[in-house]
Formats: C-alpha cells, structure tokens, sequence
C-alpha cells in the first residue's frame, strides 16, 4: 500500500537551522554588512520594519516580503503578532529574516524576538548593523568618544516601557555622550531634566534621518535645544546627542544648522 503524496508544499522542506534578525542600518543600503546581503539574498519570507528603506527587497528577489510596520505615534503591528508570523514561517520550513532598522540588539525588541523562538524551538542567529548613534555621529563628523572630554557612551530611550523617564541623574553622573533615541516627541520634557543636572552650555546636536537623502543636523547648546529642535521638520526619526564631545562638532561643515548659541562657544 503507497502512503498518499502529502498536500503540505514544505512537508519535504528541512526545518532551518535559524531565523536571521537582520540590522538594516539607519538607511542608507550602502552601509548593509556583506553579511547581511548574503542572508538577504537567501531569504524566503522578509519581514520587513517601517523604518528601512524599501529598497531593501530588492536584495531578497526570492523572499516573500511582509510588512511588519512599527512608528512612534502610528498604528503598528503587535509585537505578539510579530513573534507568531516568524516562529509560523521557521517551522513551515521557510528561511525567515526578520529585518530591523539600525541595530538590531539596541532597542529593536530583539530580545522579546530571541527569547519567543528559542521557547518555540527555534534557533536565532543574529547580523549586527550600525546604530543610528553611530550614523548621526558620522554626519556630525564627531567622535562620540573623546578622551579630552568623556570616557565613553550611553544609549538610552527618552522613555521607559511605563512611559515614564530615565534617571537622568544618574544618567549624567556618568560623564558620558548620551545617545537619546526615540526622543523627539519629548524634547521639552527632556532638556528641562537635563539642565537641572548639566550646564546651561552643554553641546547638544540632533541628527534626524541619519544617513538618508532627507538628512537634517542641528548643533547647538542644552540650553537652546528644545527651541532650536522646534524648528526642525518633523515627522522623520531622529537621535538626540549631547554631551561636552559634541563641542569638536562646532567646526562641521554645511548643511548642518548651528543656533546662535552653539556659535557664541565655538
């Protein structure tokens, strides 16, 4: 007695070893690691955030492209939702990569994502990307590192899960570039809680859509940040800088905006 073909199109597929979250970079492909575009070229199913250039899906022509949007003050999709389609594809067989804007490890949800299908079963393997810290600095021309000035970096959101705030105390206690991402709906409240900890004259830069075609940068001083970010066009994302390294930033070349405030130090 023959066993009936299977009407299940993957029953003959071999379970991938992993799903691929993949760092798009904050927009610009050219800065896509080379490993990123071998996994994007091997992929079956592209779940795709809202921040990355679409472009993208240009390098995966063979991958299923599902759009798994995700933008502050926008509807978005669940991340629930999110983890039930990756964990639906992996074990159908198919070669999942899950494609996040900037880095994936730094405030992409990667590790919801990673504790989600390791309970499922399934394994993860994970392609880093540049931060758009990182790109905001590049467009800056400024190190966010200077030994003249600080010892090192924090990244940190403007909000936490709760919707409340950082400890932003402790936060400059550490004499550190702050790198704030997902802060420009709340640039007000958060120059007020830095001045009571920083001077008045603090270098501060925002960089909005680091590396893209739409690219703004403004420098300028804690003081005047929230006056001089109002007149910056909105709608796009943006990383707010601040820190005494961002003084070596004065000298930058245009298009870059300086307040009168940040040239009265320079």
């Amino acid at each position: 007695m023959t066993t009936p073909a299977s009407n299940d199109p993957f029953a003959s597929r071999r379970i991938p070893a992993d799903v691929v979250l993949l760092s798009a970079g904050p927009g610009d492909l050219e800065l896509l690691t080379l490993k990123a575009v071998r996994a994007l070229g091997a992929a079956e199913v592209l779940l795709l955030d809202e921040l990355v250039d679409p472009g993208i899906v240009e390098l995966a022509p063979n991958a299923r492209v599902v759009r798994v949007g995700k933008r502050g003050g926008c509807r978005s999709t669940p991340q629930a939702f999110i983890c039930r389609l990756m964990r639906r594809y992996a074990l159908q067989g198919l070669r999942v990569v899950r494609v996040k804007g900037g880095d994936a490890l730094l405030f992409g949800r990667a590790g919801e994502e990673i504790a989600f299908l390791r309970a499922a079963g399934v394994p993860v393997t994970i392609v880093n990307g540049v931060s758009a810290a990182f790109a905001a600095a590049a467009a800056l021309g400024v190190s966010l590192t200077h030994r003249d000035h600080c010892h090192g970096l924090t990244c940190v959101t403007a909000h936490t899960a709760d919707h409340g705030e950082p400890d932003w105390a402790a936060l400059c206690a550490t004499g550190t570039t702050l790198a704030i991402y997902m802060g420009m709906q709340r640039v007000d409240r958060m120059a007020r809680s830095l001045l009571r900890h920083l001077p008045a004259v603090t270098p501060a830069a925002v960089v909005l859509a680091a590396s893209q075609p739409g690219e703004q940068r403004l420098l300028t001083t804690l003081q005047a940040l929230s006056a001089d970010a109002a007149g910056l066009a909105g709608g796009a994302p943006g990383v707010i800088l601040v820190g005494p390294a961002l003084g070596e930033a004065r000298s930058a070349t245009p298009p870059v905006h300086q307040s009168a405030a940040a040239a009265r130090l320079a």
